[in-house]
């Protein structure tokens, strides 16, 4: 069993910055790629930001040149450095991550329990 728990999130003015964690735990052989989802009401969830193991990193093109995704393979962690925050960024935020429980078996998703972030105009 792999748990990921968030951390980081809160209430910031506009123009702001928060950074997000993410630990996973558990049964973990290796971990391919980590990734930031965001939620806010009445949307679907859709991607922030994602890296792989080897720390390639792509962005959703509304937070490129904002936000900064980074990763400490040792402690299976990711991080979201979210800076310039705009009322549109306020949402819930989950980290999902590809793990391998063993080393004979697939990878499969696990995700965070989420983050509010609350952006005040």
């Amino acid at each position: 069993q792999v748990q990921l728990v968030e951390s980081g999130g809160g209430l910031v003015q506009a123009g702001g910055s928060l950074r997000l964690s993410c630990a996973a735990s558990g049964r973990i052989f290796s971990i391919n790629y980590m990734a930031w989802y965001r939620q806010a009401p009445g949307n679907q969830r859709a991607l922030v930001a994602g890296i792989t193991g080897g720390g390639s990193s792509n962005y959703a093109d509304s937070v490129k040149g904002r936000f900064v995704i980074s990763r400490d393979n040792a402690k299976n962690t990711v991080y979201l450095q979210m800076n310039s925050l705009e009322p549109e960024d306020a949402a819930v935020y989950y980290c999902a991550a590809d793990v391998r429980e063993y080393a004979y078996s697939a990878y499969d998703t696990y995700w965070g329990q989420g983050t509010q972030v609350t952006v005040s105009s």
